[in-house]
């Protein structure tokens, strides 16, 4: 069914998620003439990453902690709001803050997925909660080791709505499920990851996974106790023509390959593009990305549908830009390989294999296996992540949200499985907290929008931008293209040259990709604002590079001709507890390493916050050891996403990590004292 112009109605605008609008009012020549026209503050100062629907002049908005509201696309103002009252406790589950990246419609239905692994299913005109579901089988945990999330958006096919989860970094094991999109009735499931010992699940995977996965791992690796991975947590894309899903399949679970699978395999499905039936989940074919992955280079990144004509042929083509630094195409009905070819600099591989695609490992990057140190080019966070990407059919361009994040891989001494907290069998030591040593990382920190070219398989243009981890991205029949920076802006520039036309001051970091829509015959641009995800939680330094540290979590909404006007500034960051304790020195290099593997996650590495969760090293609990005890080991604000972690710390364990936080916290104290 054709989508109406005016109208946004699935993630990537149609199913072939090219996130393209046909409307043109909005141009080059327009541009300067756009403004705020309306905007709307949410109820967190966290991270969003959602892409708002539009339904014939209702938006419908997802949020952080996966809430949702109606509101009048024109005005702003607010039909309805749904609150799915996720427990604070599942935040810990969580690697990549409690974002929510948006909902799907179908048939006068809202459907939503949960941060604590539930699919809902809301009336469209009131909100009404109309079913839910558990989508994480009973079986699925192991131990209380495997932690399940969701922060994707749904899909829905043949009223079919499916959706995988996350969790790999903890420990899990892949899979999407396809419910009844009227009653939320099971209708199939797909494992991406084979069972220990080649058990079958009595799902639609069990034949191929027993026959081409299996053989693929060895038996006795550490996946059969953490799950292996391979978590669908964001691409999932239905194509009407050949009648069929994709799915972006994830990381290994530990992320090192001798620890997971003893050094043995390809380890199938992991870093694959997997084809399935959307009505039964009948596997078609499947094409590995990244074989023996060790670099968490997942296949989980936007994935769209081209026809493009390629030596004289004109194909039908899937389109990806995952996060090992190649731009595939595959044929989207027999996933026959194309062509990879480098979108950015990657120094893992030095190219792939002509007929199949696999790549040429450079053997120094198997840190894993030959115990040595790699800095790897891309790191984890990839030469593109999860920000979308977009294509307009009038330049015949993709244009993806790129970036450069050198990474240090080296493999943990005495891995073993944490029951909370990472699992990625690497070193997981902290960048030093010397000047020099930061500003000679963070000079390898690039991020830019990338104009490529999938025909001539090379970069048209690209637009420089003073950081990584910048927003998703729109492109219009304008001939603009829109993106949010992490250094707190909203752009427009000249979808053939790059030339910047429009630029907003957010007042805050922005990761979401905008939207366009029309109602009443004016055409709107919208975005959601809020700093936040991975990065600005795990990178600490860096993700404080050149990023303020402010965050406001909001909706803007321009048009020509806006005249509303942002707030002025009333929040400039957490501020510092003065410190006047001194640290025990000698429990400082345990409780360094007690953070880096169970706090690092949400409040950065080496203690340095990034702008989005509270910075430990400013918290007034660390001057006494009741009061942080209160928080870490009995989890007193577990309402607001910090959970207790006694289960898994001792009194002694949360002792250590107060003392180097203290350590931490005196040393950015005569830092800034010494500053003035």
């Amino acid at each position: 069914m054709a989508v109406p112009d005016r109208d946004w109605p699935q993630h990537g605008r149609t199913t072939a998620e090219q996130r393209y609008s046909p409307l043109t009012q909005i141009d080059t020549h327009t541009v300067g003439r756009l403004g705020l026209a309306w905007y709307q503050d949410f109820d967190t100062f966290r991270g969003q990453e959602g892409t708002p629907l539009v339904v014939d002049g209702v938006m419908y908005v997802t949020t952080n902690w996966s809430k949702v509201e109606a509101l009048n696309a024109a005005t702003g103002a607010v039909l309805w709001r749904y609150d799915p009252r996720v427990p604070g406790n599942v935040a810990a589950k969580g690697c990549c803050d409690t974002v929510n990246r948006g909902a799907a419609y179908w048939e006068g239905r809202v459907y939503i997925g949960t941060f604590d692994g539930r699919l809902i299913a809301l009336d469209a005109r009131t909100g009404h909660q109309l079913w839910s579901v558990n989508t994480i089988p009973a079986e699925a945990s192991l131990g209380g080791i495997r932690s399940y999330t969701i922060d994707g958006a749904p899909r829905v096919a043949k009223g079919v709505v499916m959706i995988g989860n996350g969790g790999a970094e903890f420990g899990a094991r892949g899979f999407v499920s396809g419910f009844d999109g009227r009653t939320g009735a099971l209708k199939w499931r797909f494992y991406t990851v084979p069972a220990p010992g080649n058990r079958p699940d009595g799902a639609a995977s069990d034949t191929v996974l027993a026959q081409k996965a299996y053989r693929t791992w060895s038996p006795t690796g550490a996946w059969t106790r953490s799950g292996g991975g391979g978590t669908v947590w964001d691409s999932i894309v239905y194509d009407p023509q050949t009648d069929l899903v994709f799915l972006g399949v994830g990381n290994g679970s530990p992320w090192s390959y001798k620890v997971r699978s003893n050094g043995v395999g390809s380890n199938l499905f992991l870093g694959s593009i997997v084809a399935i039936r959307p009505e039964t989940g009948e596997y078609v074919w499947h094409f590995q990305e990244t074989p023996m992955d060790q670099w968490d280079f997942t296949a989980s990144q936007p994935m769209m549908v081209l026809d493009l004509t390629i030596g004289g042929v004109r194909r039908h083509l899937l389109a990806q830009a995952p996060k090992n630094g190649f731009f595939y195409l595959l044929d989207a009905a027999s996933g026959e390989f194309v062509s990879a070819i480098p979108y950015t600099f990657l120094n893992w591989a030095d190219g792939v294999d002509p007929l199949t695609g696999r790549p040429r490992v450079v053997p120094d990057a198997l840190w894993s296996l030959t115990g040595q140190t790699w800095m790897g080019i891309p790191g984890s966070l990839g030469g593109h992540n999860w920000a979308p990407m977009a294509y307009s059919p009038r330049t015949g361009y993709v244009y993806i949200p790129a970036q450069q994040l050198p990474e240090p891989f080296k493999s943990e001494k005495d891995f073993h499985l944490h029951a909370m907290g990472v699992n990625l069998g690497i070193d997981m030591a902290g960048l030093p907290d010397v000047p020099a040593v930061i500003a000679a990382v963070t000079s390898g920190v690039k991020g830019w929008l990338e104009a490529w070219d999938p025909v001539a398989g090379k970069v048209a243009f690209r637009v420089e931008h003073d950081t990584a981890w910048n927003g998703g991205v729109l492109a219009t029949a304008g001939d603009l293209v829109f993106q949010g920076l992490a250094t707190g802006g909203f752009e427009a520039y000249n979808a053939r040259t790059g030339a910047v036309l429009y630029h907003f001051d957010a007042h805050t970091g922005i990761v979401a990709p905008p939207i366009s829509y029309a109602v009443d015959g004016r055409q709107y641009v919208a975005v959601e604002a809020g700093w936040g995800g991975v990065f600005p939680l795990m990178g600490g330094a860096l993700a404080r590079y050149r990023n303020p540290g402010i965050n406001h979590s909001r909706l803007l909404v321009f048009a020509l001709d806006g005249h509303a006007r942002l707030p002025a500034e009333t929040r400039t960051g957490q501020l510092p507890t003065p410190i006047t304790q001194t640290a025990d020195q000698a429990q400082v290099p345990a409780g360094y390493d007690l953070y880096q593997h169970y706090c690092l996650a949400c409040h950065g590495d080496n203690a340095v916050g990034g702008g989005v969760l509270p910075d430990l090293r400013f918290s007034g609990a660390l001057a006494s050891s009741d009061a942080f005890n209160a928080v870490v080991a009995r989890g007193a604000l577990t309402a607001y996403g910090m959970v207790g972690f006694s289960s898994v710390l001792a009194a002694q364990d949360v002792e250590k990590i107060r003392q180097f936080l203290i350590s931490r916290a005196v040393a950015r104290q005569a830092a800034e004292t010494g500053k003035k």
